[in-house]
């Protein structure tokens, strides 16, 4: 497919034609868009230092309400005829919710040791490569993915700080908090904490995310490798899944090829995190204020990329307007 062929003026589809073309490049050709959403739900021991306002078994109600397509991704992948599937990878709950890759009951504070073993960042990795590679296997060819998980714009700002050396002040924002400026300053202070408590421990992407991250983090880094691996497009959604993507990509550039962005998350660290992974802000195509996680923008963004390629695939050429002109001259 060639946009400049297109009865268009060039580039005049903006961020949408080279995100289309980004999806072609990794498929090797024009395909129908076969699209799978997974989600991530893990609880998040660091939640006990007050860096929110709702208790840890809120986590496993809003997991469910995703499962029993209750929620507002369950809502927009149903309208879109998306499938999905919740993945609990660390669910503070005995009660499976969706598919059952329980690592353990939830993270350990991070303020306390090391939020995870390494054989359990290892099992939440694997889940995250598990999940792709069997949806691949049943011929996804683009995976769109979100998380569900209390207090992990918390971890997930602990690992962007340590990965890239940004400042907490620039990069932990209210999450599921908006205006609690108490919740605020406790999260910037428990993110400084961790890193300087953790500092010497934390050489590799893999490390930071044991020591300060979150099973949900882990499991998209894996996913997203996964991808990677197999030259499958991916959507991101928010700041949780673009702090993944900061990871997987320094573990291997080939990330950064087949990973699209949605939107612009609230979060502060969003911009930062896209930008280590190697995709521009600029680039993003929504700004709409989107804070809620589960996927929204990831399939948002998944519903305009068939439309474009839809329109790319059944509009007019060009040359057949040109031709016209010819012949009425």
């Amino acid at each position: 497919m060639d946009f400049s062929e297109l009865a268009i003026p060039p580039g005049s589809l903006g961020v949408f034609e080279g995100q289309a073309m980004k999806l072609m490049a990794a498929w090797g050709g024009e395909e129908e868009m076969r699209p799978c959403h997974l989600v991530f739900a893990a609880d998040n021991g660091i939640l006990e230092e007050g860096v929110g306002k709702y208790p840890q078994e809120v986590t496993t109600l809003l997991a469910q309400n995703v499962a029993e397509g209750k929620a507002a991704v369950s809502c927009f992948c149903a309208c879109n005829g998306i499938p999905y599937e919740v993945i609990d990878v660390g669910l503070a709950s005995q009660e499976q919710v969706g598919r059952n890759r329980k690592v353990r009951l939830g993270t350990r504070n991070f303020l306390k040791g090391p939020a995870m073993t390494r054989d359990e960042y290892a099992k939440a990795h694997q889940a995250g490569r598990e999940a792709v590679r069997e949806k691949a296997l049943l011929g996804v060819n683009v995976f769109s993915f979100g998380e569900v998980g209390l207090g992990n714009t918390t971890t997930s700002a602990a690992v962007l700080c340590a990965l890239s050396g940004v400042a907490p002040e620039f990069a932990v924002g209210y999450g599921a908090n908006p205006g609690c400026h108490d919740v605020l300053m406790r999260k910037r202070q428990v993110v400084a904490e961790g890193i300087r408590k953790h500092s010497q421990l934390m050489d590799s992407p893999q490390d930071i995310i044991r020591c300060v991250g979150g099973y949900d983090i882990a499991a998209l880094c894996g996913a997203m490798e996964e991808c990677a691996a197999r030259n499958i497009p991916f959507l991101l959604d928010g700041f949780i899944t673009a702090v993944a993507f900061a990871c997987a990509a320094k573990n291997n550039p080939q990330v950064s090829q087949v990973a699209l962005s949605s939107h612009l998350s609230r979060e502060p660290g969003m911009k930062y995190a896209l930008e280590l992974g190697g995709l521009k802000a600029e680039d993003v195509p929504l700004q709409a204020g989107l804070a809620l996680g589960e996927g929204i923008g990831a399939v948002l963004g998944l519903t305009i990329l068939k439309t474009i390629l839809y329109t790319a695939r059944h509009m007019g050429r060009m040359e057949e307007i040109m031709g016209k002109m010819a012949q009425s001259c």
